[in-house]
């Protein structure tokens, strides 16, 4: 007997989780990128983005679907944390609809009438193969059919089983926090609150639980969900654990202030329906303590969202975003030129020595742009973006007449070293794609410019002590003679047949995108020492403008 009812529950149980997630796969697919559209488009205030959240999740019946998808719109730069936010907050909103499903639809009748012609209905769209759409209709039919079939199977089983809760355990502190703790920890093993949801309110109807006891139930598993986005976020990028921990703040937050004013809530909930004259079982009343419990939640924690979400944004910070950030750049210093113009030239020197790094990360590198190099450029690109913007509040000051020519060169600069980033990605895909050079003379000469250009990359440091513009100048002749020459070798090599025709086009590309970058960071060099060189404490002259 007790086996019997042990089969049922785990039965009831799978064939629940199966439909949830046929369901929810054959929805995404079906629906294509309108989803991923109602949410780009539905978060233009924070009230749009909770209704948003809040629909798709009932659509879906999925809040880690959305969740994922939310957390890819911030990744991709899409959606700010703000409005990522709000759609989780209202993502829990939207969940609480599968307890709406099983408190209002007599699943008895419903099996017999919907669920096993939906079955049977979508294999038959299922086995259309050729069209994904009619095949993912077909899946989330069928996973409706299952779906019911499952919740069935636990109502019957918990119906049948003839027991009730030891009085002990009912009404209680002890009882509240004891399950509290089993909806829990039952969430976190089947990584389903929707399970759990399911559970309780099946076990309620069945005459197994109270009403208290299920609404502590449902407490736990608002924060035994929870667990599902925060091991999605082990390992994953910055943007993603503070959608992550945003999400766990706003369940315990929720948690916590449900179960302080667990008796109040409960004692509202049972007058509610006498208020309205209304007559509401016990699986109704669950569906409105959860539903009640996740909008009291928002309501809760909505006047802390703006500083949670500022609070996030300096935890799980990347060694990327880190570097993006301006170490010198300060508004309050903005309307100072001495002080502007100093901690201007320090973040372009940050901003060179990015450069720097790439361009010896490409020579040096044979398997192509690799992480770091992609990596290298998006900071660069941001600090380069930070400096405009820096540069438009020191003009709004008041600017000395004999600086503000000078100014330009900054936005110069940064140009520059932004060319050396593109062009050192292109040259480690250059070298990818290039065969090594079996001519031990050309292989050498090869090998001492990029030496000769590397050596520039150092020289060109503006903050070294010993930095000379002209022996910079002078290094970048050499190279200019030196890439002339091995033009020259590469394609007497190439008519000689020394060198594969293809190669020999492909190598003179790399040779001159090297002379490139060594070409980008001379001038950029010297246009910085222009800025460094204007501040106003100094008497002597700046040095003349160098040719563009």
């Amino acid at each position: 007997m007790h086996f019997s009812i042990l089969g049922s529950f785990i039965g009831g149980i799978g064939l629940f989780l199966l439909g949830m997630q046929l369901m929810t796969e054959g929805l995404k697919v079906a629906a294509g990128n309108t989803l991923r559209t109602i949410l780009e488009r539905s978060t233009a205030t924070p009230l749009r983005g909770i209704l948003s959240g809040a629909l798709i999740t009932s659509l879906v019946q999925s809040s880690g679907a959305v969740t994922v998808a939310t957390i890819g719109f911030v990744n991709a730069g899409l959606m700010d944390l703000m409005q990522a936010i709000t759609i989780v907050y209202g993502s829990n909103i939207g969940h609480t609809m599968i307890g709406w499903l099983v408190s209002l639809i007599d699943f008895r009748g419903a099996v017999k009438l919907v669920a096993l012609p939906l079955i049977g209905l979508g294999m038959l769209l299922r086995l259309n193969r050729g069209n994904n759409r009619y095949e993912a209709l077909g899946e989330t039919l069928a996973g409706f059919g299952v779906f019911f079939t499952g919740i069935d199977l636990l109502r019957a089983t918990f119906a049948g089983t003839g027991l009730s809760m030891p009085a002990l355990l009912s009404n209680s502190l002890v009882g509240h926090l004891t399950f509290l703790v089993i909806g829990l920890l039952l969430t976190v093993a089947i990584q389903s609150s929707s399970a759990t949801i399911v559970i309780t309110l099946t076990a309620a109807a069945g005459g197994l639980l109270p009403f208290d006891n299920g609404a502590s139930l449902i407490i736990g598993a608002n924060i035994g969900s929870t667990s599902t986005a925060a091991m999605a976020a082990i390992g994953a990028t910055p943007n993603a654990k503070r959608v992550a921990a945003a999400h766990v703040i706003f369940n315990l937050a929720t948690g916590a202030a449900a179960l302080l004013l667990l008796p109040f809530l409960l004692h509202i909930l049972l007058l509610f329906p006498e208020i309205l004259h209304l007559n509401a079982n016990i699986t109704i009343l669950l569906a409105l303590f959860h539903t009640s419990l996740n909008i009291m939640g928002v309501c809760l924690i909505w006047p802390f969202t703006r500083s949670m979400v500022t609070w996030l944004k300096g935890r799980f910070r990347s060694h990327e975003e880190d570097e993006a950030h301006p170490l010198y750049l300060d508004r309050n210093i903005a309307a100072t030129p001495v002080l502007a113009f100093h901690a201007l030239a320090r973040e372009i020197e940050r901003i060179g020595n990015i450069a720097r790094r790439m361009a010896k990360g490409a020579m040096s590198s044979e398997s192509g742009p690799g992480k770091q190099l992609e990596s290298d450029r998006q900071v660069l690109l941001k600090l380069e973006i930070e400096v405009g913007n820096f540069i438009n509040l020191i003009r709004r000051g008041s600017l000395p007449e004999e600086l503000d020519h000078v100014l330009p060169n900054a936005l110069r600069v940064t140009s520059y070293y932004r060319e050396i980033a593109d062009v050192s990605l292109r040259v480690a895909q250059m070298q990818q794609q290039s065969r090594p050079v079996t001519d031990e003379t050309l292989a050498r000469e090869i090998s001492l410019y990029k030496q000769y250009v590397v050596k520039l990359l150092d020289l060109t440091d503006v903050a070294r002590k010993d930095y000379a513009p002209e022996e910079c100048a002078a290094l970048f002749k050499q190279t200019e003679e030196m890439y002339h020459h091995l033009k020259s070798s590469l394609l007497k090599a190439g008519t000689k047949n020394l060198l594969p025709v293809g190669l020999m086009v492909s190598l003179i590309d790399l040779m001159s995108d090297i002379r490139r970058i060594a070409d980008q960071i001379e001038k950029g060099a010297l246009y910085l020492t222009t800025l460094t060189r204007a501040m106003p404490e100094e008497d002597e002259p700046a040095p003349a403008q160098p040719a563009a």
